[in-house]
């Protein structure tokens, strides 16, 4: 089978390279391309999987607009050219309408209910829209949930072992505490009228005291900040959130995996309203209100609460893990599942279907 995956946020090429690897191991010939978008590229290709750019990640909604014809051209040479039998991928507006343009079966993998804008010029032009089983979204007949999150995909044990070597590389004793913190750019689409911590060198000063503190920040930081920005290789970061005491941040992504691979996580971002945002996700409901993992908050003093409160209790750490094994049990292998509904497609979505009326 001939497949074509883009690819256009660090994430996704953690959450499709699995699946990647599988279906070339099985004899499909799988096309990648791509958006440069922070350290999108550099992971592809230190994972040594070949793709073709499309373009660079633009800083506003203007230019994003601006540069969609010419994604969107650039993606029908290439299917035209390549003529694949499936297209996967976020909603993303090229792949959705080219892949209709051509009639090939496109199947989104989705799991941010905070998209509604993409979502209606997307959604339509999609064959099959899968989502973790939280997904607080209902996208009828096309809808296909599993068990899972697209974080286990990576991060499951079957696939992910943290490296005890971050120590070194950071320069730390194997008992020395520390504390991630996220600063995100707020220029994605979905980040129109939401905002998160307000003071960011109020908070690295508060939570000092209980450990070293590193930040991850997309673009750049205030001078006096950059002396705590992480310097690891970007493939050790879900290893640093394995070892940290806590994370804390504006970034849902890193939340999530911090809260899955059993490190107290603490996610901060209000709507205009000045709702936290978690209480509008799934999956961030889930991990608070069935495994305890993850809590999050509209304001930073709220935040800082809940951190001071985990980080006084030196038992922390080995409760999260508690939670954490919990939850791999209720849990599947994602990127099993993915490969398998991917390689058998269409028929796994109609036996999806099927069992789903037998259950009703």
């Amino acid at each position: 089978m001939k497949i074509l995956i883009g690819i256009q946020h660090p994430k996704q090429v953690h959450l499709f390279k699995n699946t990647i690897f599988q279906l070339v191991n099985k004899g499909h010939d799988v096309k990648i391309v791509a958006i440069d978008k922070e350290i999108t590229r550099e992971l592809l290709e230190r994972f040594h999987i070949p793709f073709t750019l499309l373009g660079i990640n633009q800083p506003t909604l203007g230019k994003k607009f601006l540069e969609l014809l010419t994604r969107e051209y650039k993606t029908f040479n290439i299917m035209r050219e390549f003529k694949p039998d499936l297209v996967i991928g976020r909603a993303v507006p090229h792949l959705a309408h080219v892949s209709a343009l051509l009639r090939i079966p496109f199947i989104i993998f989705e799991d941010t209910e905070l998209a509604g804008a993409i979502h209606k010029i997307t959604i339509p032009f999609a064959s099959t829209i899968v989502t973790p089983s939280s997904y607080l979204g209902n996208f009828g007949e096309k809808h296909v949930r599993y068990n899972g999150y697209d974080e286990l995909s990576y991060l499951h044990p079957n696939y992910f072992t943290p490296d005890p070597q971050i120590f070194k590389n950071l320069d730390l004793n194997e008992k020395d505490p520390f504390i991630v913190l996220r600063f995100i750019s707020w220029n994605a689409y979905h980040d129109v009228n939401l905002k998160g911590i307000a003071d960011y060198p109020q908070l690295i000063r508060d939570l000092e005291p209980y450990g070293k503190v590193f930040v991850s920040a997309e673009g750049n930081l205030d001078p006096s900040l950059e002396k705590y920005r992480i310097q690891l290789n970007p493939e050790k970061m879900h290893s640093l959130l394995y070892y940290a005491q806590l994370y804390i941040g504006e970034g849902g992504t890193m939340a999530v995996e911090a809260a899955i691979l059993g490190t107290p996580s603490i996610h901060v971002e209000g709507n205009a309203e000045g709702i936290a945002t978690g209480n509008l996700t799934g999956n961030f409901r889930e991990l608070r209100d069935k495994y305890g993992l993850l809590f999050f908050f509209a304001k930073q003093e709220e935040a800082f609460s809940k951190a001071l409160e985990i980080l006084k209790n030196s038992n922390a750490k080995q409760e999260w893990q508690k939670k954490r094994d919990i939850l791999l049990k209720d849990k599947i292998d994602v990127t099993e599942w993915m490969t398998d509904f991917i390689e058998k497609y269409p028929d796994s979505f109609n036996q999806y279907k099927k069992k789903n009326r037998t259950s009703q």
